[in-house]
């Protein structure tokens, strides 16, 4: 169970706590940490570093559950006296300034200060699970393992040659999982690189393995999520193979924040998993790790949470967590300075449980009425109007209900200014674009496709590409591929669609396992340009010297005729030349160029 988080310096650290999930703690603007009580919803404790203005907090982890022997004591009851409960007690913050500070919620008090370490701030803090030891990744590329009984450094490695973003440990201790440019895995024993993994063109803001499995058993599986990306991308690691591809792809709405799971002990065993992203929606997965899957895989469930107004304003989610019952759901959402925190009980009736085959729900009908707002699946923007009515209605008898077809719509739509018009008609927005183009690919409907490929707008092209689901992005690469083929003119368009894809889609387009068969014609015809350009570049660098000479020479030829008139021609002869050099200047320069364009090529 993943029961730490590392976040990005814009977005602030809010984390439950493992096991039990009594507390959550989190750190607001005014650089304070605050540890509440989940069960009664109060503040529990509240603890100012010293520097908090100075050195603000990057990252908050809660340390492996322990027998607390701090603290006052109480006389136990007999009911007690042999339950021996394990207590969420330690907690690491990393800093900007490079120091960790180590915090002691059974104590409320400080623990100590972990310093000299690092040379740039800490981006992530990672527990050992047994040996009270504690890992941190910094600006500086380095790796700093720390032995909390003496608090200093035990060993420090370069881990890259950019900052160490994000960092995990397998549950038996043995790994280390470290992101920066790359994903690498680490024999903790031998501090030696294991294994390297390439996928990600964004810095890898989380890590978590999946699976408690050994890794000579290829089923070993860990997951890595990225900024900017909305992909939760799985790896496995393989004990004779070096393969560094993603085999399994979650889609998600937004880059992901928060990430919570419970872990797989068997084949049998499915991984659940719970992601917070940065719009504030939650997206719940669960998914059973036995090899690739070439398909995205889409939530099972999404929450998104909203305020009691007359029109509902969404309400971002800070974190989540998964407990020990299948059937409910811890929250944190609202403010960091007051999060509200609130247990969902049967969000969704056995949403983990697969082995049902047939789930019955009781449906009641809403009642919709003037101040209500519906809000449907899809693409934003592609949301048909809901009319409001307090009762039903029988459908009268001769009511024309015939729907409007694509055609008749696109004929509608007017992408230009009218010729001779006055009144301007408003273009398309970036969203019903999005819906068109999935429309037009889905469809195969060449009408849509030019109406939508048409439009020259760099920012339009960006915006509506980044708005595509992860499904519509294969088909939308083939269909450019082949117009590519086709006049220069559209290809010059197409080569601007290309290049947002490839710059919104990469980590997805990397992750399909047989990316080489699908982009093939598209590597090849690139390849092929690619050599005629070098080509055409020295082509035109001769044709430009050869233009320059030929400007110089029809200057000089006026100069000539013009000295030598009397001499060498008569005025009716030089009146003749210099008339029809006035009539036609191109005449004599072309006629040379075009000799000497034949005798270069």
């Amino acid at each position: 169970m993943a029961d730490g988080g590392c976040n990005s310096s814009l977005r602030l650290p809010c984390v439950f706590s493992p096991k039990s999930r009594q507390y959550l703690a989190s750190f607001a603007q005014d650089g304070r940490l605050r540890i509440w009580n989940t069960d009664s919803k109060i503040l529990h404790q509240e603890y100012v570093p010293s520097a908090h203005l100075s050195a603000t907090c990057t990252c908050i982890v809660w340390g492996p559950c322990r027998i607390a022997k701090e603290g006052p004591r109480r006389k136990k009851r007999k009911s007690e006296a042999g339950h021996v409960e394990d207590l969420a007690d330690l907690l690491a913050l990393g800093t900007v300034a490079g120091s960790i500070i180590i915090y002691s919620a059974v104590k409320g008090a400080l623990h100590c200060t972990l310093d000299g370490g690092h040379n740039g701030g800490v981006n992530c803090v990672e527990w050992h699970p047994e040996d009270g030891l504690l890992y941190s990744g910094s600006d500086d590329s380095y790796i700093v393992e720390w032995d909390l009984q003496t608090s200093k450094t035990r060993c420090k490695w370069k881990a890259d040659r950019a900052s160490v973003t994000s960092l995990c440990v397998s549950p038996d201790g043995k790994l280390l999982l470290s992101a920066g440019q790359t994903i690498k895995m680490w024999d903790l024993k031998t501090k030696e690189v294991y294994r390297k993994f390439t996928g990600h063109s964004t810095a890898v803001t989380n890590l978590r393995f999946a699976t408690t499995r050994p890794p000579d058993s290829n089923g070993l599986y860990f997951l890595s999520g990225a900024a900017h990306d909305r992909l939760i991308s799985v790896w496995q690691v393989q004990k004779d193979s070096n393969d560094k591809n993603s085999v399994v792809s979650f889609t998600l709405t937004d880059d992901p924040q928060h990430i919570d799971l419970f872990t797989s002990n068997s084949k049998e065993e499915a991984v659940r998993l719970a992601v917070v992203c940065k719009d504030g929606q939650l997206h719940l997965f669960e998914h059973f790790l036995n090899g690739p899957c070439k398909k995205p895989l889409s939530p099972s469930c999404t929450v998104q949470m909203s305020g009691l107004e007359d029109i509902p304003v969404p309400v971002p989610l800070l974190a989540a967590a998964l407990t020990a019952d299948t059937r409910s759901l811890l929250l944190a959402y609202g403010s960091y300075l007051q999060p509200v925190m609130e247990r969902l009980v049967s969000v969704l009736p056995c949403l983990f449980l697969f082995n049902i085959h047939a789930l019955v729900f009781q449906v009641k009908t809403p009642v919709v009425n003037a101040k209500s707002k519906v809000i449907v699946p899809g693409l934003p923007g592609h949301q048909a109007p809901v009319k409001a009515a307090l009762g039903s209605e029988k459908r009268k008898k001769g009511t024309d209900t015939k729907e409007m077809s694509i055609e008749e719509r696109l004929g509608e739509i007017d992408l230009s200014l009218k010729k001779g018009g006055v009144k301007e008609t408003p273009s398309l927005q970036t969203d019903n674009f999005a819906v068109l183009l999935v429309q037009g690919l889905e469809s195969k409907d060449a009408n849509i496709l030019n109406n939508v490929f048409q439009t020259r707008k760099d920012n339009l092209i960006k915006k509506t590409v980044s708005r595509l689901p992860i499904p519509a992005v294969l088909p939308l690469v083939e269909e450019l591929t082949k117009r590519m083929q086709g006049h220069p003119y559209t290809a010059v368009l197409m080569v601007r669609w290309l290049k947002a894809v490839l710059m919104q889609h990469t980590s997805y387009l990397s992750s399909l396992p047989d990316l080489v068969s699908q982009l093939g014609v598209l590597y090849h015809m690139i390849e092929s340009r690619v050599k005629m350009f070098h080509k055409l570049t020295k082509l035109h660098g001769k044709l430009y010297l050869l233009m320059t000479q030929v400007r110089l020479g029809t200057s000089c030829f006026h100069c000539t005729v013009n000295s030598s008139a009397t001499t060498k021609y008569s005025t009716r002869e030089t009146r003749r030349l210099e008339f029809a050099l006035k009539d036609e200047p191109d005449l004599w320069s072309s006629t040379i160029f075009w000799g000497v364009l034949a005798d270069f090529l």
